[in-house]
């Protein structure tokens, strides 16, 4: 049984860390937030502290630094990690591929070094579906092969996997939960809370809801050419309020000695495939706004189509996906929306 202390959520104020955050506060947890800012604002605390009536404990500093690590473990009595902090655009990743590899995997170890010193057991991870690359047979199973990366932070993702399993293999009292994400959309239904890209969004719903806005002149659809009904290349789009309910699960299965292994993976999507096309569609339906998009040439190290076979996580963590493609459109407009207004 792991000791059940505060919650330490890593990228906390983060656009999935900040979701998270609000699901493990109203689940009755206690929660202590890290992030450096780099990518996210301190106003999400106001959004979080709107939501749940409860301003969690903060604190900033980068997580590569193994000192700063350290004390936060040893002035807070903390009990387990969702650890989220990484940097995340693909494409950067391709042109600074060693600023990849140092902040996501030096952070990672710093954080499993305490966990070895004991000072807390269990670690759910934000993995990803880009670990799977374009898989031979859809939907994606647990069991697919992990393939070689497409970018060097789809290769963290597989190396940090790979981390945590030996560290677990090494430490018996660590356990983990790694879980597998596929494409995150939508924002909490209150608008206090949603996907904040800082610069040009790397992230398709972003650029949409940005272009509906006016603050994009258009939106670029990479390839109307490929092996697809509508030639778009088709994804997973899961909601970020199902996905932040899912980290809370996983942490009870943890916390409640449930696992079967102290290291497990699990693929968190709806299991329904959708093109860009179909998304753009969707959300000109629900906010009754015309996308200005065109189709362009194909991105390097897009992937054709993939989405989740979520048998497992259904059945191990009695979770599934509630919301559909139009809860993610509209939650993401009303996000935008408020954003536009402040």
């Amino acid at each position: 049984m792991s000791n059940q202390g505060k919650v330490l959520v890593t990228g906390g104020t983060g656009y999935i860390g900040s979701h998270t955050a609000v699901e493990l506060i109203q689940s009755g947890y206690e929660v202590i937030l890290v992030d450096n800012l780099s990518n996210s604002e301190l106003s999400v605390l106001d959004g979080i502290e709107k939501i749940t009536g409860s301003k969690p404990q903060f604190e900033q500093f980068d997580l590569c630094e193994k000192d700063k690590v350290s004390k936060l473990f040893n002035e807070n009595e903390i009990g387990s990690i969702i650890h989220f902090a990484a940097s995340k655009a693909v494409g950067e990743s391709v042109e600074k591929p060693l600023l990849y590899y140092k902040n996501n995997l030096l952070s990672l170890m710093n954080l499993l070094e305490v966990m070895n010193e004991g000072k807390s057991d269990a670690m759910v991870f934000s993995s990803s579906c880009t670990v799977y690359g374009q898989p031979d047979k859809l939907p994606v199973t647990e069991d697919a092969p992990v393939v070689p990366a497409e970018s060097p932070y789809g290769n963290t993702k597989q190396v940090s996997e790979e981390i945590i399993r030996d560290a677990c293999k090494a430490n018996e009292k660590i356990n983990a939960i790694a879980l597998r994400y596929f494409n995150p959309v939508g924002a909490h239904e209150s608008a206090l809370i949603g996907e904040l890209p800082s610069g040009v969004p790397n992230n398709l719903v972003p650029f949409i809801t940005q272009t509906a806005a006016g603050v994009r002149p258009e939106l670029r659809v990479f390839g109307n050419d490929y092996n697809t009904p509508d030639g778009s290349c088709i994804r997973d789009f899961i909601h970020v309020v199902d996905l932040a309910k899912a980290h809370v699960i996983a942490l009870e299965r943890i916390l409640e000695s449930k696992q079967k292994s102290n290291f497990e993976f699990f693929n968190l999507g709806t299991g329904n495939g959708y093109s860009v096309l179909q998304l753009i569609d969707a959300f000109e339906k629900v906010t009754g706004k015309k996308l200005n998009y065109k189709i362009v040439d194909r991105r390097p190290g897009d992937i054709e189509q993939i989405w989740a076979d979520t048998t497992i996580a259904n059945q191990e963590l009695g979770w599934k996906a509630e919301l559909g493609i139009e809860e993610m459109m509209s939650s993401a407009w009303k996000w935008q929306e408020k954003i536009a207004g402040k």
